[in-house]
């Protein structure tokens, strides 16, 4: 069970949060698996350790850039080989021994992009982790 919290979008950044009624031990171990790769990246995505270097099937590709258990992983996110770097953070947060606050924040700032289609982007991500990897 997925409840959307919090969208707070600008042209620099998008925040996209949900409530998942999962312990965070669970939650992390979930997103580490290759259906949870796959659900926050897109198929063929795998996040690995700093400075390691990911790409989804569907071109976007990026890197890690910080990986700290139970609390945030953050990387770089491009949309097209042309498209400039923008940053993600997908943050965790303990609600209680069975509930598991996720949070995406992606900084944008001086890439031209859609930002509703971003928003559905992220709000899709969470949607697929809270449903299919968890």
């Amino acid at each position: 069970m997925s409840e959307l919290l919090v969208e707070e979008n600008t042209q620099d950044t998008t925040v996209v949060t949900r409530v998942v009624s999962h312990p965070i031990k669970q939650v992390w171990a979930a997103l580490l698996t290759p259906a949870g790769q796959a659900a926050l990246l897109g198929d063929g995505g795998a996040l690995g350790d700093k400075g390691d270097r990911w790409q989804a099937a569907d071109g976007t590709f990026g890197m890690t850039r910080s990986y700290h258990p139970m609390e945030e992983i953050r990387f770089s996110w491009h949309a097209r080989d042309d498209a400039p770097r923008t940053w993600v953070d997908v943050r965790f947060e303990k609600i209680d021994d069975t509930s598991t606050r996720l949070e995406i924040v992606h900084d944008h700032r001086g890439a031209e992009i859609d930002v509703p289609q971003v928003r559905a982007h992220w709000e899709a991500a969470l949607d697929r982790i809270a449903n299919d990897a968890l």
